[in-house]
């Protein structure tokens, strides 16, 4: 296995800015491929006011093909990196290559996490107490005031040790993905390797991660702003529709192209090498 590389803590400002570096130099190229992936998530909050069944079915295609579209955008912003363009076809580049199998296994931690939680939550909790308590919560949501008794007969000590074990649980789950999907694309890895390269990388270099994620908190708030001013002025223009419809899309032109190019800057500096690593042939399978 290669080596997955130390790092200092200010490199994971470096991956931050590398991701808005690469979105001043392409932002319409990435902006649209942003927007496109808006677009899409949009489609499917709306068909909740159709059809709660339809709902949930989109929402699941939408998680399926999450892993494929992360694939295309750091395929996109190694492109832009290079001196090439983002287009996007470069969306399907995962399918394309043969690597979706491998990019879907990617989803195998969040399911995991997702069981983890469930039963830690039987544990603390227990199914009866659960019960119960969905039924205090239902007699609360039909008070105008909620009843202090009401509010004090929840096990609310349980459910905020829960919350914290969810948070620490979310976190690991997040390590084994956070760069094995360049590592997929640009790499001959199977799904298991990269995740595992991915988990080793966050562990050993922890302190750039805490960087990035605190510096990403701030800018993503201070972008969502900007977003809210904009979307402040199209709905004077043109009404409340059309501001929700404006959040979406220009929040998905900004945030996604900049945390995929940080990912991608991520694994260059983790994993990567230069990034011009590149599989000589498709291979498709988890193990593959």
């Amino acid at each position: 296995m290669l080596e997955v590389r130390k790092v200092s803590a200010s490199a994971g400002a470096e991956w931050l800015l590398g991701g808005f570096g690469l979105l001043r130099k392409a932002p319409l190229g990435l902006g649209l491929l942003g927007a496109l992936y808006g677009v899409l998530a949009l489609l499917v909050s709306l068909s909740m006011e159709r059809n709660m069944d339809l709902f949930l079915l989109l929402q699941l295609g939408l998680v399926l093909i999450g892993p494929l579209l992360l694939g295309g955008f750091v395929f996109a912003a190694r492109s832009v990196d290079q001196g090439g363009k983002a287009e996007p076809s470069q969306l399907l580049q995962g399918p394309r290559s043969g690597r979706s199998a491998r990019l879907l296994a990617t989803l195998l931690p969040q399911v995991i996490a997702l069981v983890v939680c469930g039963l830690l939550l039987l544990l603390l909790v227990g199914s009866g107490e659960l019960a119960q308590m969905a039924q205090t919560i239902e007699r609360m949501q039909g008070q105008a005031t909620p009843d202090p008794a009401l509010v004090g007969s929840l096990p609310i000590g349980r459910l905020m040790l829960w919350l914290l074990l969810v948070f620490v649980v979310g976190i690991v789950a997040s390590f084994f993905t956070f760069v094995a999907i360049p590592e997929i694309m640009f790499t001959d890895s199977s799904a298991l390797d990269a995740m595992k390269r991915s988990f080793r990388a966050c562990v050993r270099n922890l302190s750039a991660l805490i960087v990035f994620v605190v510096l990403t908190v701030i800018a993503v708030a201070m972008i969502y702003i900007a977003i809210m001013v904009v979307a402040a002025v199209i709905k004077l223009a043109a009404g409340a529709m059309a501001m929700q419809i404006a959040i979406q899309v220009l929040a998905m032109a900004v945030f996604m192209p900049l945390i995929t190019g940080a990912m991608y800057f991520a694994w260059k500096q983790m994993l990567g090498g230069d990034g011009n690593v590149m599989a000589t042939a498709p291979v498709s399978g988890f193990e593959a």
